[in-house]
């Protein structure tokens, strides 16, 4: 028994497109290409020299999730990519931060961005009076690391905003003036 040509042409054949192979290998080098800090600690209670320790860390921290979003990217193509791009999109845009937020929110979410760089400035300093941070320095700065980043979420999209406007050098800060301010303005 034969089976029929296939219709979809020589695009599947080569493992491009949605149904081929090429797409979700791209998805497995990208994401384990960004998990791959996670070997870090593995690296570290090896027992190679230092040198190489501290090669590899960085290379796992900074080189390898680079490069693996690369190779992932030629593996996919231009059309997995832009699927994958598109995927990443709307997920954002239907969990992602809300451009405006009210002002408690605004201000809890302050509270948690600048908690955690407080700490990590003045805990050298005084962490032993702080409740188990000497014993305990490493679950703090986790800790740390999520408020932070769970803060803009709290923040929103407009703060995203306000912090890239930090790294472009032509921003300008404009504020928002009440209706009475505005009026005594032009007087």
């Amino acid at each position: 028994m034969t089976t029929p040509p296939s219709t979809t042409g020589h695009a599947n054949a080569a493992g491009s497109g949605r149904g081929g192979w090429r797409f979700p290998v791209g998805v497995a080098i990208f994401v384990l290409g960004f998990c791959a800090p996670l070997a870090i600690p593995l690296v570290v209670a090896s027992n190679l020299p230092a040198a190489w320790k501290t090669v590899l860390s960085g290379a796992l921290a900074l080189g390898v999730p680079e490069i693996m979003m690369v190779v992932a990217a030629a593996v996919m193509g231009k059309e997995g990519f832009a699927e994958l791009k598109g995927r990443f999109g709307r997920f954002f845009r239907k969990y992602g931060p809300p451009e405006l937020v009210s002002r408690p929110r605004y201000r809890v979410g302050l509270v948690m961005f600048s908690l955690p760089l407080v700490l990590a400035f003045v805990g050298p300093y005084f962490g032993g009076h702080l409740p188990g941070y000497a014993s305990h320095r490493q679950l703090w700065a986790v800790v740390a690391d999520v408020v932070f980043v769970a803060s803009f979420f709290v923040l929103g999209g407009g703060f995203w905003d306000k912090l890239r406007a930090l790294f472009v050098h032509s921003a300008r800060a404009v504020f928002a003036t009440s209706e009475k301010d505005e009026g005594d303005s032009h007087e």
